[in-house]
């Protein structure tokens, strides 16, 4: 089976097919992560993507189930240079071949991502068509094509990943958190069951009225893919929230979510930030923590209102990495302190939004 990718600036990206026999088209963004693809591929942040890997041998250690983000793959294509068809791994259950291929995803390897991740940097992500096939494809038709794929970040795209009805964890649990839902990593739940807590998962559109019904001790804001400014129901959750004094922990897209809720605004970042070492500095002090993170948004901290502060900044390009009220117990992260894959070194945050709750 063969492949093309062609980018919305009309360039062609030929290569070797695997995964499933399909068309699809997304936004093409890159990831530097050397390990955890399948942690990748299963995060609900990826969808409405199509997903490079910059680390050339993907596949080697073959795909675990115990290593899922979600229940299956959520990006809508793969790019890597070479595709391991034979893997080694105790706990390997399939290949990733098989495994897209169950789940409808096509892929494409052979292509220099080298140079297609050089271009995403110069010019920013872009839209594009990858199909799959067996004998000959229209290139002219696919150029034509690209130049008017819709952008999948105007979608509703945390209505489709968020679940869909309100499910309890750890019933047992001696403090209640409710988990809003925008498409959340499981690593996330998991970080909150292991510490004991009783969690109340709701859809991403719960009001602020059935939250409380609940009578939680603390709020987490889950990540998830897209726009942010797209998630209006949530966002009006959040700004009724703003008025109690329930301890709030946002995460990723909770982050962006929070910052809006408060007043301040966010705007989309050229390429994003998709990797396992992003170094984050904390405000007011020499900490620099590795961090894995996942986002094509960030939140401007020149539009927060009074009261709110920058809370940690990205090492390399001054982006915002979290935001924290100055007297009331509200704070998020732009990155994955749940790690899943990736540095553990935030871990920390999880507890210190424990320490909050009364």
């Amino acid at each position: 089976m063969k492949a093309v990718l062609v980018l919305e600036d009309g360039s062609v990206w030929p290569g070797e097919g695997f995964g499933a026999f399909a068309k699809i088209s997304g936004e093409v963004v890159f990831n530097t992560g050397m390990v955890g693809y399948p942690e990748s591929i299963t995060d609900p942040s990826y969808h409405g993507q199509i997903l490079c890997q910059t680390y050339p041998l993907i596949g080697n250690y073959g795909v675990s189930s115990k290593s899922f983000e979600s229940d299956k793959p959520r990006i809508w294509g793969y790019v890597v240079s070479e595709n391991c068809e034979v893997p080694s791994h105790a706990s390997s259950e399939k290949n990733l071949d098989l495994w897209l291929k169950e789940n409808g995803i096509p892929g494409i390897a052979g292509l220099d991502t080298r140079a297609l991740t050089k271009k995403l940097r110069v010019h920013g992500v872009m839209l594009g068509i990858l199909e799959t096939y067996f004998t000959q494809v229209d290139l002219s038709s696919l150029r034509r094509e690209a130049r008017l794929i819709p952008d999948p970040n105007k979608r509703q795209l945390v209505g489709e990943m968020t679940v869909p009805k309100i499910k309890i964890y750890n019933r047992d649990g001696k403090k209640t958190v409710i988990l809003i839902d925008c498409g959340t990593k499981l690593n996330i739940l998991q970080s909150l069951l292991r510490r004991e807590i009783r969690v109340v998962r709701v859809p991403a559109d719960t009001s602020a009225a059935k939250i409380l019904e609940y009578a939680p001790d603390g709020i987490l804001i889950s990540n998830g893919p897209g726009d942010p400014k797209q998630c209006v129901p949530t966002i009006e959750t959040l700004r009724s929230l703003l008025q109690g004094r329930i301890p709030i922990f946002g995460i990723c897209l909770g982050n962006q979510l929070l910052s809006l809720a408060a007043g301040g605004d966010t705007y989309k970042l050229k390429f994003g930030h998709r990797s396992q070492n992003q170094p984050c500095l904390e405000e007011g002090t020499k900490r620099c923590y590795i961090t894995s993170q996942n986002h094509g948004y960030a939140v401007d901290v020149r539009t927060l209102p009074k009261g709110w502060h920058p809370w940690f900044t990205n090492a390399n390009d001054g982006t915002n990495e979290g935001v924290r009220h100055a007297s009331k117990p509200f704070f998020s992260v732009q990155f994955h302190p749940e790690a899943a894959p990736g540095p553990t070194d935030t871990d920390f945050l999880f507890d210190r939004f424990l320490e909050m709750l009364p």
